[in-house]
């Protein structure tokens, strides 16, 4: 970028090449991990319009993406690019003459700063790298504007907590960088997908040379960095704790992080060397209701919707009418994340590090308590209308509903449980909806609540006896028959002494199968007492799963009309409204007796009626449907193909966190020797992991398909795409692989590319993981070494 003199004025930056249109941005002293994807679509934006704003909350590594763009960015910009950094800069209106000065324009008599700017960028093709706005906001917009309009080969990237408000703007959120879910250990060979790992890992280091990923410390890697939320600025304080500190150490230390993450670089801005002085910048750039309102949000978990924002932050200074504008405020300063959900409704989160500020914040006002109880009654009353809708065409909507909410319901039940003289919600909320906690596999958990609020609610609480019920059908699931009995007799004891027939006969569809799954003769008379009392009351979800329960017991009992006849008509009802889950549950007994005693084929088709057509998503589903038609497909002597559903049916058991149910475990065991004999072990230990392997969608593509047993996936790389991936594998920079190709650094980049969109990949650690998971199919499937990558 050429300035009006020669002559740099004072304090011009050294990063400009004068007279020479390029531009040379400052050294990064730290490797930049990740952000392909950014990068491109900043790039992709910028060529479309002439201002980005890249926005997201602090210490998501804006600046640095900034960089990255602008240095790739630079030869689409004949005049160079100039980097403005206005987090030190108080006074919005000598934005305009910082421009200046780093322009080196001299100042002119009776012309203001932004005239010599505009003048001297009229005719200029400059990229303008504005840093940290936030702070300035509407003199940034109100200089953008004018630059915009009066220069226009001029393009902006701004950086910024909130968007600028200028025509034209096209606002890229910065995401924290990926992490392993709540829960997920990957495998060590799989750690280095996620970005936020590969950031730690490279920072820590950076402070300790010999640190590396074990077995032994995976798992405390991946949590950390998931409790970070992916948060870089988090990540990087983290990982300098490394020196003296375990992961393991530092995850546990989490409970305050803002007290933990300090002694950042001293090279760093001073509103970027603590956790704390990052999240005080974003609460100084806040209204006072914009302050209560994020108080009082951070007593969600997870993510939450406005309706549930405006009870719980409603009242004491916020009118419940303006939740909704705040909100939008929030989300545009980054202090909340829009998050996207399948059903079109808007949902928000916070970060973790913004969350504990809040909770401080409010804490200290006295006002916790409250909020907390606003937070639990708003829950109350979403498990209560679930429960009433749930035997209904909206079943699936409030199961997706629950499924999100579930981080909010632990946090509810927790206050409730702890909470003197609040137990007694904890039953009723634990208790309602237990399909909810099946379908996600968490029986052992609702199991522990229910138990955690019974010890703690008063004996005599008139929801004991139901709340024992529910938890002995969670026990049930978890195949723990004995806690079952003993709490199912204990309800039955209160439930005489209340002289309640609906609830005697709700207690009673639990015992009936209990009773089953003990091969109990007295099951069929359990359910033939209590369905005509559950049809009486309305209560058809208890009807349903008893009637269900009574077709597979008369299957059993040599009946196999009337066990036909009674699950067609569970289906028949959860068709016209009653619900998927009950439907999908018939649609599984009805392939059990048909697989044990009438038709392969009407079994086979049975399941996969339910795998095809079930809106629930769940592993719950899954495992049994895809149980069963391995049990048909053994019985056809396709062998290759049962040992491959097994395999897929064992992932979702496991995903179920508990063992096989007891209604399968006869016939599995039976299906499945009959399976290894005809294969011999090394085709069926094969085939099973090959199933074991398969995602949850392609096992049920697979199931639904007649086809082979899958092997490896098409290979989607070229020739010459496949030779690089297979040198990328090897560890080679795109230098090293364009000399050992004889091509340049640039094609040998954009092959690096290409192969990363085909993959659908966002770094070359995961091209090494492909190009090695290929090699191990292939040297299995044809019973001996790979042929090489390339």
């Amino acid at each position: 970028m050429v300035p009006d003199s020669p002559t740099p004025a004072a304090g011009a930056p050294d990063g400009e090449l004068r007279g020479t249109g390029r531009t040379r941005l400052g050294v990064e002293l730290t490797r930049c991990v990740g952000r392909r994807r950014e990068v491109a679509e900043a790039r992709r934006l910028l060529g479309s319009g002439r201002l980005v704003t890249l926005a997201g909350p602090g210490g998501v590594g804006k600046t640095r993406l900034a960089a990255l763009v602008a240095q790739e960015a630079a030869p689409d910009h004949r005049d160079g690019v100039l980097l403005v950094e206005l987090a030190e800069l108080r006074d919005g209106a000598s934005q305009a003459d910082l421009v200046a000065q780093l322009l080196g324009l001299r100042a002119q008599s009776g012309r203001s700063a932004t005239g010599r700017v505009l003048d001297h960028l009229r005719e200029r093709a400059v990229l303008l790298v504005l840093d940290n706005c936030e702070h300035l906001v509407d003199d940034c917009a109100t200089f953008v504007h004018r630059v915009l309009t009066a220069c226009p080969r001029v393009a902006v990237l701004a950086t910024s907590r909130q968007s600028l408000g200028v025509p034209g703007e096209q606002v890229l959120r910065v995401p924290p960088l990926s992490v392993p879910g709540p829960g997920d250990t990957p495998p060590l060979e799989l750690l280095a997908r996620y970005d936020g790992v590969r950031l730690f890992v490279d920072r820590a280091t950076a402070v300790h040379p010999g640190f590396r990923i074990t077995e032994g410390n995976r798992a405390d890697v991946a949590r950390l960095c998931g409790r970070l939320d992916g948060l870089p600025l988090a990540i990087e304080l983290a990982a300098a704790r490394i020196q003296g500190l375990s992961p393991r150490q530092i995850s546990e230390r989490l409970g305050n992080s803002l007290a933990l993450l300090t002694n950042g670089s001293r090279t760093a801005p001073e509103r970027q060397q603590t956790l704390r002085t990052t999240v005080d910048w974003s609460h100084g750039l806040c209204s006072e209701v914009e302050r209560l309102v994020w108080a009082r949000l951070s007593v969600f978990a997870g993510s939450f919707d406005l309706a549930a924002a405006e009870h719980v932050c409603a009242g004491s200074g916020v009118d419940a009418a303006a939740v909704c504008g705040v909100v939008d405020a929030l989300v545009d300063k980054s202090v909340l994340q829009r998050v996207e959900v399948d059903d079109g409704d808007a949902r928000y989160r916070m970060l973790q590090a913004l969350r504990e500020y809040g909770h401080e914040r409010l804490e200290r006002s006295g006002a916790l308590g409250g909020v907390l109880r606003g937070h639990r009654d708003w829950f109350d009353r979403l498990t209560h209308l679930a429960d009433a809708r749930w035997a209904g065409p909206e079943q699936s909507r409030w199961a997706r509903r629950l499924r999100w909410e579930q981080a909010n319901l632990r946090a509810a039940l927790g206050w409730s449980v702890a909470e003197p003289g609040q137990a007694g919600v904890a039953l009723r909320m634990a208790a309602r909806v237990d399909e909810h906690w099946t379908l996600l596999g968490l029986d052992a958990e609702a199991q522990r609540w229910l138990d955690r609020a019974l010890a703690a609610a008063p004996a005599d609480h008139p929801d004991r006896p139901f709340a024992l019920a529910t938890a002995a059908l969670h026990a049930l699931w978890c195949c723990d028959l004995e806690a079952a009995s003993a709490s199912l007799t204990e309800a039955e004891r209160l439930a005489a002494a209340i002289g309640d027939d609906l609830l005697t006969a709700q207690i009673t569809s639990v015992r009936v199968l209990e009773v089953m799954l003990r091969r109990d003769p007295r099951a069929a008379d359990l359910a033939e007492e209590c369905v005509p009392v559950l049809r009486a009351h309305g209560d058809l979800r208890r009807e349903l799963r008893t009637l269900a329960l009574h077709g597979i017991i008369a299957a059993y009992n040599g009946d196999l009309g009337t066990g036909r006849e009674k699950l067609r008509r569970v289906i028949a009802l959860g068709e016209a409204g009653g619900g998927s889950h009950y439907r999908d549950m018939a649609l599984f007994g009805l392939a059990l007796i048909e697989v044990k005693f009438g038709d392969v084929g009407a079994a086979a088709a049975a399941a996969r009626t339910a795998l095809a057509s079930s809106t629930l998503d769940s592993p719950f589903g899954d495992a049994f449907h895809l149980e069963t038609l391995a049990w048909a497909a053994c019985k056809r002597d396709q062998h290759e193909r049962a040992a491959t559903l097994f395999g897929a049916a064992a992932t979702a058991w496991e995903l179920l966190a508990s063992p096989i149910a007891h209604l399968v475990a006869r016939p599995h065991r039976e299906f499945t020797e009959i399976t290894r004999q005809a294969l011999g072990d090394r085709r069926f230990d094969s085939a099973h992991s090959r199933g074991r392997a398969l995602p949850p969608e392609r096992a049920r593509r697979h199931a639904l398909d007649d086809t082979p047993a899958p092997g490896p996936e098409r290979n989607p790389l070229s020739k010459r795409e496949r030779e690089v991936a297979g040198l990328v594998a090897r560890g080679l920079s795109n230098r090293d692989i364009a000399a050992r190709l004889l091509i340049s650094p640039r094609t040998a980049e954009t092959h690096v590319q290409h192969i990363l969109v085909k993959l659908d990949f966002t770094k070359r650690s995961q091209i090494a993981v492909w190009v090695t998971l290929r090699q191990d199919e292939t040297a299995e499937t044809t019973g001996g070494d790979a042929p090489p990558a390339a």
